[in-house]
């Protein structure tokens, strides 16, 4: 019984992690869109945009974090709590540079002429390389330590 517990709340966080890509695949379609209205950005939309991502999110993230507890207190699987918590970092982390990307590149389009701004936009593109990568090693270290479930 244990192990079909661990098994269906690895299998919901797996559907879970899909339904992060597509809500930064739909963040970053709507960024572009607010983008191309330059110089007249719809702000307004940007900013319910923002407010819908991070509703997402937040609910994601409660869930996550529901099964990292779950796991932890009632499974006896303190290691694969441990990833989760990782992940759950990695994440905000992801979110935070996301936001702070498309800032720096709207600053950059505004004002192309200022070096400082295509640098900021380079520096925290790969920040967000190394933070996603981050990710994609958590997740195969909780795939491996779960494997013995599966």
């Amino acid at each position: 019984m244990t192990g079909e517990a661990v098994r269906e709340l690895l299998l919901r966080l797996r559907e879970l992690q899909s339904e992060r890509v597509e809500t930064y695949r739909l963040f970053e379609e709507g960024h572009r869109a607010y983008l191309s209205g330059a110089p007249h950005y719809d702000f307004p939309r940007y900013r319910q945009l923002v407010h819908e991502v991070t509703v997402a999110f937040s609910g994601i993230s409660r869930e996550v974090l529901g099964i990292a507890g779950r796991l932890r207190d009632e499974l006896g699987r303190p290691e694969l709590a441990q990833h989760l918590a990782r992940l759950q970092e990695r994440e905000q982390e992801k979110l935070q540079l996301t936001a702070q990307l498309q800032l720096a590149q709207q600053r950059a389009q505004d004002q192309p002429e200022v070096d400082a701004h295509q640098q900021e936009v380079r520096e925290l593109k790969h920040k967000l390389i190394k933070t996603i990568e981050a990710i994609s090693e958590i997740l195969q270290d909780l795939k491996y330590d779960s494997e013995e479930v599966e």
